[in-house]
């Protein structure tokens, strides 16, 4: 994939794992990645470009190289909703961030926006806050609607954070950098907003082109479809995590890796019934890697 570890790797702090009071998340998927390559379990670090049926396979393309394989499991996350600004993709990294895990610290002491009114835009506010000298949170609605303990959290923080209710950013601006954005209303009687950076965190679109290009049935909002086995309508096909519409709006660690189980359980089973209708799975030392993904799965 593009980058290890998705949105968990992404989400700072993480304080609703079992087993863990608090985590980084990075840290906890860097755990689960070790645990994983001590099973044996190859891990590739590659962007797959393509995927095509032949006959009871599947041909994987990815960094020059075809794999074939019988069953696949779509575990492809989502990408950062963008605002769809004119001069947004040119400031990106200069400016506009989507993840504050990875660009908040270099804004020590100064000052920055986050765009959104849901718990993900409030706890990077939080996580902000340890870094920068004032935060702004931008809201379109009335409201901000985020986890109890993190409205606490947020009240705690007191004039370092101003929220802006009712409001839309209308305008970024900059040219090698950014240097303010424009605002649907007046905050203190003007109508531009001087800051050093802008992380947006408006939800995400799931990840989906490849999985469509096999046609693989999705819902109105574009997720992925699965039943409670997380099977696609395609045979041979799973999918799990936040491309998935198992668990709707729900969107958690701990929910992403059931469903992973559920699916390589999944897969699993139909590689027992099928998996000999695909020549490449019909080597012996391919059948003892399913084993080895059923155990790291849980799978008795």
């Amino acid at each position: 994939g593009k980058e290890f570890g998705g949105e968990t790797a992404k989400a700072g702090s993480i304080e609703n794992y079992p087993g863990f009071l608090s985590i980084d998340g990075f840290e906890l998927m860097d755990a689960m990645k070790k645990q994983a390559e001590n099973l044996k379990v190859e891990i590739l670090d590659a962007g797959v470009t393509a995927i095509a049926r032949d006959e009871h396979c599947f041909e994987v393309k990815a960094n020059n190289t075809t794999y074939q394989t019988h069953e696949i499991i779509f575990a492809v996350g989502a990408e950062r909703r963008r605002l769809g600004l004119p001069n947004e993709r040119e400031l990106i990294g200069r400016g506009v961030h989507y993840c504050v895990t990875c660009d908040g610290p270099v804004y020590g002491g100064k000052t920055i926006a986050m765009v959104g009114g849901g718990d993900a835009s409030v706890k990077g506010v939080l996580q902000a806050a340890e870094y920068a000298k004032n935060v702004f949170l931008i809201v379109r609605d009335k409201e901000v609607t985020a986890e109890p303990i993190n409205m606490e959290r947020l009240k705690k923080l007191g004039d370092k954070i101003e929220v802006l209710p009712e409001t839309e950013i209308k305008e970024i601006i900059g040219t090698s950098k950014l240097e303010k954005i424009k605002l649907s209303r007046p905050f203190n009687g003007l109508g531009d907003l001087i800051i050093d950076g802008l992380f947006v965190e408006i939800g995400a679109i799931p990840n989906v082109e490849l999985a469509k290009s096999l046609g693989v049935e999705l819902d109105e909002r574009g997720y992925i479809k699965v039943d409670n086995m997380m099977k696609t309508n395609i045979d041979g096909i799973f999918a799990a995590g936040d491309a998935v519409n198992h668990f709707d709006s729900f969107k958690q660690s701990i929910t992403a890796a059931a469903m992973g189980a559920v699916a390589a359980t999944s897969a699993y089973n139909d590689h027992k019934v099928h998996g000999e209708l695909c020549p490449f799975h019909a080597r012996p030392s391919t059948a003892s890697k399913y084993e080895e993904l059923r155990n790291w799965a849980g799978v008795k």
